[in-house]
This record gives structure tokens, sequence and C-alpha cells, in this order.
């Protein structure tokens, strides 16, 4: 790769958390001016830790980061951050643009005519919908006109149309940008690279080529592996034989013993290290709450009674209302909850978690009888150890603060869930088993998501569709 095309280079780059944990082990890598690069890996692989080594955000810890002289970096990050949240949207535009005093509300149309937004810039961005919000945090990146452009998750909140009106954006997009994606189909469309990071051996690969043909490159050469492996352990197990059969007979035999341990040895040394897969949660019920008389009554946009085996799903456009009106639910504006009923809540942005409090707080507000014990049995449960639920909520990553929720909602023992957008945030793996669990609550159940593969694995769903005024 010629250098004097190479906007990023990682050289033998190492980080480690607290000189404990490590994330990357002499990363070598590089980024072409103007290609799309797609970075891949298991959970705490360190996806987000190279975007944030990228921004200065975190100091490696060994090796160097090159990035082409006066190259700029913007992120649009997955979600709004929270000391911005309460702005107006000529506020947080302004945060990107500090030393500009003048013509800013021109500069944000023209970024907002690119990615298909139209939003009052005296509103408040906390009440923008998800979508809007995904397409703000895009337009955020892109007023400063940055030569290198990260993406973190763009399509979470995104419905079909935003999806593809992204997709669109990124195929004539003309810099530089990096992707940290689940999205598969998404990826596959404009993807010139991929970065595969192994959370096991911490080390960084790189390969051309469309996501899908990388992808298979990656499972053929697993396979080679394996059967590298597998051949390897058998002339292992053969010669252990002959070790067996020779004994201590002679002088010669236990010389011959004695060397087959040797290559034995030095076989098992150059045994292929095969990438392991992430973990996955295992299945998992929701408990449903007992009681007696009725759960929910419906004002708004239909009238009818929750009762146990409902689903409603909130279908409509980004922007129509969807998380608004499940809001409405909660306080009691468009429905008529029992008093006596819990309510697991799924917000799209964690509205519902307290940052400054540790994980292990923050599932023992939902269940204040629960003994230590079985706080972290729910934790591990969902791949949250002890480390992980002595931690500020405000520290997780956007994937353990979902995983997080629904360890709540194990703990909780609701009588009704409201889930908007429940598998945002969640890894590809994670998805069909909360899908399984959400089918079998026995509960009602309101939700808003636009995953098919996961709304229509949902039994008795029955669709509310909003249109506009």
């Amino acid at each position: 790769m010629a250098q004097d095309n190479v906007v990023i280079r990682f050289e033998n780059v190492s980080f480690e958390y607290n000189d404990q944990k490590v994330i990357l082990d002499e990363a070598n890598f590089s980024v072409r001016r103007n290609s799309i690069v797609t970075i891949i890996g298991q959970n705490g692989a360190g996806k987000s830790t190279i975007f944030k080594l990228l921004l200065g955000k975190l100091i490696p810890t060994g090796g160097k980061i090159h990035l082409e002289n006066g190259a700029t970096i913007g992120i649009a990050e997955q979600m709004v951050p929270a000391d911005k949240i309460d702005l107006t949207v000529l506020d947080y535009f302004k945060t990107a643009l500090p030393e500009k005093e003048y013509g800013i509300e021109g500069d944000i149309y023209k970024i907002f005519k690119s990615v298909n937004l139209d939003v009052p810039l005296d509103r408040k961005v906390k009440v923008l919908s998800g979508g809007q919000k995904a397409r703000l945090l895009l337009a955020y990146a892109l007023i400063t006109n940055p030569d290198v452009l990260l993406l973190d998750e763009p399509t979470n909140n995104l419905d079909k149309e935003g999806v593809n009106e992204l997709t669109i954006f990124l195929m004539n997009y003309e810099k530089t940008c990096i992707v940290i994606s689940h999205d598969s189909d998404f990826l596959n469309c404009f993807t010139d690279g991929v970065l595969n990071l192994d959370v096991h051996t911490h080390k960084v690969e790189q390969f051309v080529g469309n996501y899908y043909d990388v992808i298979n490159e990656i499972e053929a050469k697993l396979e080679r592996d394996r059967r590298q492996n597998a051949l390897l352990e058998k002339s292992i197990k053969d010669r252990f034989l002959k070790i067996n059969k020779l004994g201590g007979k002679s002088i010669a035999m236990s010389h011959l013993a004695r060397k087959l341990r040797k290559e034995i040895e030095e076989d098992r040394e150059t045994a292929v290290e095969i990438r392991r897969e992430d973990k996955t949660i295992p299945n998992f019920t929701i408990p449903c709450q007992e009681y007696v008389g009725y759960i929910a009554k419906i004002k708004e946009p239909i009238v009818t009674e929750l009762v146990k085996g409902v689903r409603l799903l909130i279908k409509g456009p980004n922007g129509i209302g969807k998380s608004t009106l499940l809001r409405s639910y909660l306080d009691g504006k468009k429905a008529d909850i029992n008093p006596k009923i819990r309510i697991g809540y799924y917000s799209q942005d964690f509205s519902e978690l307290d940052f400054n409090q540790t994980a292990y707080d923050s599932i023992l507000s939902v269940n204040p009888t629960a003994l230590p014990q079985e706080i972290y049995e729910a934790g591990a449960r969902f791949l949250l150890n002890g480390d992980i639920l002595n931690t500020k909520i405000e520290s997780l990553s956007e994937g353990q603060k979902g995983l997080l929720c629904y360890a709540r909602l194990v703990m909780q023992k609701p009588g009704l869930l409201i889930l908007d957008e429940p598998t945002n945030h969640i890894n590809f793996r994670h998805i069909p088993v909360i899908t399984k669990a959400i089918d079998g609550f026995e509960g009602p159940v309101i939700f808003v998501s636009h995953l098919p593969e996961f709304f229509e694995k949902i039994k008795n769903v029955r669709e509310v569709k909003l249109s506009p005024l």
C-alpha cells in the first residue's frame, strides 16, 4: 500500500486499561484516503477503543498512531452525549463550531439537506425521535467537514427508508469513512475493506474487499485452522499411544519416548490459535408479576384493554411520534395503567437508567429485597461480571447498558412491558435469545421496532400504524 495514499496508520499500537485489561496488542493496519472501512469484532474487542484512540480521548500504551498531516476527524456517536441532550438544535451545533459567530444557521440547513433531516433549530434535542437523533448525529459530524468520518452503529433507530438513505449517502461519500455496525446488508453495500478485531488475541486482521467476501474469507480460514489443528491433534494422540507402548523397556526406547514427548510439545506450540466467537447470553425468561384486576387500558391511537398475551407493535416512519406515544403511556396521559402494575421499560436512549449509579445498584433499585448473590447471578447471566456490576453505568458500553436493562427486567418481574427499540445496541448474537424471552413473556407487551427479524418472530402481534396528522 502506497504510504502517500494512507490517511491513518496504526504501528504496533497497544492499549490496556489500568495496566491490567489488554484491549489491543501491537495492532498494525492502514486506512487509505477516500476509502470506507468497516470494523468488526466481538464485544469488548476494542472497536470503540480504536475510535477513542483516533479522537485522542485515549492514549496508546505502546506503538504509534500516524495521521496524515492536517487531517481532521469527526464522529457520529451512537447517542447524543448527556451534557448536550437538553440543548436546542442550534446550540447543539454551536458546540461543534464554537468559533463561528455568524452564518451557522445556513451551514446547518445545508447539512440537514444532505442527511434528509428537517427539524426546527429551536427545538430541544431531547424531544427528537430516535431516527431524527440518528440523522442529527451524522449532521453534527459532517458540519465540520472532516477528512475522516467515524460512524458508530449509525443505523440504530433508523427505519428502512432511513437506512436506504444512509446507504446511498455513503456510496456517494468522497472522503474517508470508518464504520462500526452489526447490520451486514447495510455494510455490504459500500465497504472497501474490513478490520477484524479479536477479543481473545487482541490482534487486528486487515482484509480488502466487500463485507460478505471478507466474512466468507474469515470463515474459510477458520475452517482451515480447525482442520489443521484436528490433524495435529490426531498426530499427537498417535504418538502418545506409541509412548505408552514403548514404556521403559530399554534405554533406547526411553530415549525414543523422550524424543516423541519433545515433538508433541513443539507441535502443540505450533497449533493455530483459532478465533473464538463472542459469548452469547443463555436463554432466559422475564417473570411476570402476579396481579388481580385490570392491567391497562389504552386510549390512543386505538381504544383497547391490555390483557395477558396482547402484543401491540407501534409502527410508522421516523419522526411520527412512536417514542413519544410510549412515554405518554408511561406517564398516564394516553393510557390508564393499574397503579399496582410494575412496568418494565426499555428506552432507546436508556433514559430509565441513572448513569451515576453502579450497574449493581441499578438492578437493586428495581428489586430492593434482592440478595447480593441474586444480583450477581442476574448480572452474570447477561455477561456482566462483578467488576462490570460495580462500575458506574456512564462508563459501560452501549451494549452492556442494553444487557443491564434486560437483567433489570428479569429482577423486576414486571406486569407490563413497554419496549422502545429493544434490540438497539444489542449484539446480533443475543437478539434471538432476547426475542424468545419477550415472545414468552406472559403479560402484555407494547413495543416499537424497525428490525423485522425481531418483530416477525413475536407471536400474536397486532400492528398499530401511526399516520401524520
